[in-house]
């Protein structure tokens, strides 16, 4: 297990690198959080539930600076406010890394316990989940700048879906979904049950920028009907006039990773809600697909990825994010994980351009609250 918690921990700092010490300390808004933050955060992960309280903890001021949200471990400074955290600096952080990762890699020079290898490989894919976050924090941040700096190429090459017309027919049924059990998963990915389906169809690519310039021009931030009640006031309250980051001068312009640029109109739509999604599908005489419909119709990860399946934008679904039959959380604090969040989000599946590679699953559940904008969200309809 040392290569890949190696080849884990180095990516994050590759992802930081191109970030000034005024980069990762800022945040940008209650939602994101400093890419300094992420750093400590996933280190004390591993020095609180993988060393455990046999190891003397590298300063006990962290346990409160950088847990998340673990009430069973303790209080914690409030997330709104991780961005006055000007000290521990960023060389610090860099230090508080290494003490931990030379602890967990002598620790893995002797033989490990069952749990200590689940908790390690937990840690392992919570690390992953921080590393896209690390990606899309700092996008919201820069994008802040009136100078609209770029980050800059990710570490692995996004992938480019082949762009496919039409739609996948299935008959409904009953199918069975969640995870088979070879393999990590997390606990809200089980138990696998069965689900039945009517018959239906989804889109076999993503909806592009240019279907979603049909839209604006069709006056889709600006017709009620199109909206759900709590959508149509967000739209209201936050002046939505078009996606996260695009803005418009002659032509409609986006920030990304690279800096400011035209939208083009072939890539898929990226940073919308569940609301402009949910509207988007209404306009369009459809819907969203379910996270069962979702799973049933998706490859699997290592066939390719020609409709953007993975590898693109976090697909939206018309699910609530909620416990499957006969869950139960995992023992213990990490329990704490997942299924605490089972209210007032949105179900999202597939994954996205800033989603480390071998971090993707056809049963991987992803969940925000559906006026969410600034992950790699985008849309794959369906229809009865």
């Amino acid at each position: 297990m040392e290569p890949a918690y190696c080849d884990v921990r180095a990516l994050t700092e590759q992802l930081a690198a191109p970030l000034s010490a005024e980069d990762q300390t800022v945040q940008s808004m209650p939602d994101t959080s400093p890419t300094k933050w992420h750093r400590a955060h996933t280190t004390w992960f591993f020095e609180t539930f993988v060393l455990g309280a046999d190891h003397v903890p590298y300063d006990p001021s962290f346990a409160f600076l950088f847990n998340s949200y673990y009430e069973a471990v303790g209080p914690r400074h409030a997330r709104p406010e991780r961005g006055v955290i000007t000290r521990p600096g960023v060389a610090e952080v860099t230090a508080y890394r290494e003490h931990v990762d030379a602890a967990v890699r002598s620790l893995l020079d002797g033989e490990l316990s069952p749990r200590t290898c689940e908790l390690l490989e937990l840690g392992l894919h919570h690390e992953q989940q921080h590393q896209e976050l690390i990606v899309m924090d700092i996008q919201h941040v820069l994008s802040r700048n009136p100078r609209q700096p770029a980050y800059g190429p990710l570490p692995w090459k996004p992938r480019m879906p082949v762009a496919l017309d039409g739609w996948i027919d299935h008959p409904g049924g009953v199918v069975a979904i969640g995870h088979d059990g070879r393999g990590f998963c997390y606990d809200n990915e089980r138990p696998r049950h069965d689900v039945l389906l009517r018959p239906f169809q989804v889109a076999r690519s993503l909806v592009t920028c240019g279907e979603w310039q049909a839209f604006i021009d069709d006056g889709g931030y600006r017709r009620s009907e199109l909206w759900m009640s709590d959508g149509w006031h967000s739209v209201q309250a936050l002046g939505w006039e078009a996606p996260e980051y695009w803005s418009r001068a002659d032509d409609w312009q986006r920030f990304g990773l690279a800096g400011s640029g035209p939208v083009e109109p072939a890539d898929p739509v990226l940073h919308v809600s569940w609301y402009e999604a949910d509207a988007f599908a209404r306009w369009r005489d459809a819907r969203l697909p379910t996270e069962a419909e979702w799973e049933a119709v998706a490859p699997p990860v290592d066939v390719g990825d020609d409709g953007g399946w993975y590898g693109t934008a976090w697909q939206w679904t018309a699910s609530p994010y909620t416990a499957y039959p006969g869950f139960r959380p995992a023992p213990g604090a990490v329990g704490e994980y997942n299924g605490k969040f089972m209210v007032n989000q949105q179900a999202l599946r597939g994954g996205s351009l800033a989603t480390p590679r071998g971090h993707t699953r056809r049963t991987y559940r992803n969940f925000f609250p559906p006026a969410s904008r600034w992950m790699f969200a985008g849309v794959r309809l369906a229809s009865d």
